[in-house]
């Protein structure tokens, strides 16, 4: 990690002891991650027990995109390696429009299974945390997570009416923070080139395929679907106990139905996701999941 600016060190100086849910919300590049990082290794050299939560779809640190991911963190080398998951649930887009329900579902299953743990959890948020979707969303990630404190990340005033609402509301204790000296936001080429990079990692060549039948879907499909409408679509690679294993990426061949992905054997069921993903160069494209499966 970088060494602490000024904002951090006082920052992590006035909450340093803090137990409980501590939430990072703020637009992008404002350092939400690695402020989360220093977080996380204070609570650990503190002597506490320590769950990291990625909320973040669109820049995943834990797991996959399209994922929130949990790290469970015993030693100071996991603060730097946090790629590996150890939970993993689906929520099918790397951005909430449209997926604000699975995202909330997503995120607070996982900081119930960390609280159960964990002295400290911390939560790292997506990057739209303003707007109607983001209000929404940090509104009921807030409401369901019962965080003791939330830090707003910004640059300027940004984070105001999102800090206003989820004080007068829910009567959130907040602090604010400055982005870490000598952050750059990326530009969107540098973001779509490392969503596209998260991709190949978490779907990596050569992939096996299995094929699959029609009835192993989440949400089900209607008879008489026509199945080649699937072709390319992400789909989550489910346990049967809500666990997602992993991602996958149906193609559909000579009439039949295919999924490419590292996790077919221990597979129970496929949850259908928002996005297709070409596979030869993962890149995406947004699907309203509605209208695919009900052609509306």
């Amino acid at each position: 990690m970088p060494p602490p600016g000024k904002p951090y060190a006082s920052l992590r100086e006035r909450i340093i002891g803090e137990r409980g849910v501590m939430m990072l919300i703020g637009g992008a590049d404002t350092g939400k991650t690695t402020l989360g990082k220093f977080l996380a290794a204070d609570a650990l050299a503190a002597g506490m027990t320590v769950a990291y939560v990625d909320a973040d779809i669109a820049a995943a640190t834990v797991g996959a995109p399209a994922c929130v991911g949990l790290k469970w963190i015993s030693r100071p080398e996991d603060v730097e390696s946090l790629s590996v998951a150890d939970e993993l649930r689906f929520v099918g887009s790397t951005e909430p429009h449209g997926v604000v329900l699975p995202h909330v579902v997503a995120t607070s299953g996982l900081v119930d299974l960390a609280k159960s743990r964990a002295d400290l959890v911390v939560v790292d948020t997506t990057s739209v945390a303003s707007g109607v979707v983001g209000q929404t969303l940090k509104y009921h990630l807030v409401e369901l997570t019962d965080p003791s404190l939330v830090i707003a990340m910004q640059r300027g005033r940004e984070m105001e009416p999102t800090i206003g609402m989820l004080q007068r509301f829910l009567g959130t204790r907040i602090a604010r923070s400055l982005p870490h000296e000598g952050l750059a936001p990326l530009s969107p080429i540098e973001q779509r080139a490392r969503r596209i990079e998260a991709f190949r990692l978490a779907l990596p060549a050569p992939l096996p395929r299995w094929r699959v039948q029609s009835g192993v879907f989440a949400p089900t499909l209607p008879e008489e679907f026509d199945l080649g409408r699937l072709d390319a679509m992400l789909v989550g690679v489910q346990d049967g106990e809500g666990r997602c294993l992993g991602l996958g990426v149906l193609e559909h061949t000579k009439g039949f139905l295919r999924v490419a992905t590292h996790q077919g054997e221990a597979m129970k069921g496929l949850r259908l996701g928002s996005l297709k993903l070409d596979l030869e160069n993962y890149t995406t494209a947004r699907v309203r999941l509605r209208q695919l499966i009900l052609g509306v």
